[in-house]
């Protein structure tokens, strides 16, 4: 379900195109329950001081290539918290806010609103009870908007932001992923308008139909989930040589940052960002 507001006629432009030039993201600093947040089968436990060199690393190279990035002080008492595009999803003429799946996480939501607010940036609609869906669960590429069906997110709320999309000139189609798969965005990313990088195996192909596929290898399906700065170039984990390799043969240009830590939870680059600006 979604609640909708008007029409933004004049103000700031935010995400004009899914893949332009990446101008301004809101971030969510590490918190000490990082380390209690439970890992991916296999991993260790995430380190908070590691995080947090590691959270501000990315901070610093997306103001190498001019972006501008506002962060904010955990509050909540989900580990989780860091991965900031959950909360929303923004279009060129407002944000969407999203309703976390995770009852612990519901408040970020509240809280970017307020934050918005005092960016000066609008609001496009948001998603009400009982509807259910995470912003990394969604993956804008081109004119299409790609929603997640995993174990987040539920019907209601999958239909009510499809609705919104609509309204924003965007086709959606629902991408059924594969058991274990913390979101959409950790084993998917738009590299260009008309290109997505993939995890073998971890979400349905057939739904990608028209694009072309950059498909990442068994054990390296993670790396897929890349933050695009913009048209062919992207934030990627260093840990996936494989598959940064595989990326850069495809003609992608590749910045490689060791996000271990994150990667551990099945957080992404791109997840850890919400987008705001792009042009």
């Amino acid at each position: 379900m979604t609640a909708t507001h008007g029409a933004v006629a004049f103000g700031p432009r935010l995400a004009v195109t899914p893949t332009g030039n990446l101008r301004g993201v809101l971030m969510v600093k590490p918190s000490e329950k990082i380390e209690s947040a439970k890992p991916l089968i296999g991993e260790p436990g995430a380190v908070y001081a590691r995080a947090l060199e590691q959270h501000s690393a990315l901070c610093k190279i997306l103001e190498y290539f001019g972006v501008e990035v506002t962060v904010l002080e955990s509050r909540g008492s989900n580990g989780y918290e860091v991965a900031a595009g959950d909360a929303a999803v923004a279009f060129a003429d407002g944000v969407v806010l999203m309703r976390p799946s995770v009852l612990s996480r519901r408040s970020e939501a509240d809280r970017m609103e307020s934050e918005f607010s005092r960016l000066d940036v609008p609001l496009a609609g948001h998603i009400i009870a009982p509807g259910l869906l995470d912003g990394n669960d969604v993956m804008l590429v081109g004119e299409t908007a790609f929603v997640g069906i995993g174990e987040r997110g539920n019907e209601l709320g999958r239909s009510g932001f499809t609705q919104l999309a609509r309204s924003h000139g965007y086709r959606a189609v629902e991408v059924r992923l594969a058991p274990g798969v913390s979101a959409l965005r950790a084993v998917a990313g738009a590299v260009k308008s008309d290109t997505i990088v993939v995890g073998a195996d971890k979400a349905d192909l057939s739904a990608f139909a028209g694009f072309k596929t950059i498909e990442l290898e068994r054990g390296e399906e993670q790396a897929a989930g890349v933050l695009c700065l913009d048209e062919g170039h992207v934030i990627a984990d260093i840990r996936y040589r494989t598959a940064l390799s595989t990326m850069r043969r495809a003609g992608i240009a590749v910045e490689a940052l060791d996000l271990y830590d994150f990667g551990k939870l099945g957080i992404s680059p791109s997840m850890l960002t919400l987008v705001l600006r792009r042009e």
